[in-house]
């Protein structure tokens, strides 16, 4: 079982910047993806960025060149820096990690990000 926590979520005015934290623990596979995704009041929840245990990232195209993923594998942690943040950046964020020995995926319990006009 893995668990995820994670931190740094809060209200900011337009513009500004956050950045968020997971920390995984428990027993987890070397081989994994970890991200963030969000989820925005009545709309459903997008991907909005991951990185695999290799390096390699993807982002949702609202948040190319305004949001950087990263992650430390010594610590099982991985970082979103939000940068120019936008209102409509204003989302529950959840970490997630998938592990590739049996594909099962893991939930954070979700931080709150608000972004004031």
């Amino acid at each position: 079982q893995v668990h995820l926590v994670e931190s740094g979520g809060g209200l900011v005015q337009a513009g500004g910047s956050l950045r968020l934290s997971c920390a995984a623990s428990g027993n987890i596979f070397s081989i994994n993806d970890m991200g963030w995704y969000r989820q925005a009041p009545e709309k459903q929840r997008e991907l909005v960025a991951v990185i695999s245990s290799d390096g390699s990232t993807n982002y949702a195209d609202s948040v190319k060149g305004r949001f950087a993923i990263s992650r430390d594998n010594a610590k099982n942690t991985v970082y979103l820096q939000m940068n120019s943040l936008k209102p409509e950046d204003t989302a529950v964020y959840y970490c997630y990690l998938v592990s590739y020995d049996s594909y099962t995926e893991y939930w954070g319990q979700g931080t709150k990000v608000t972004v004031s006009s």
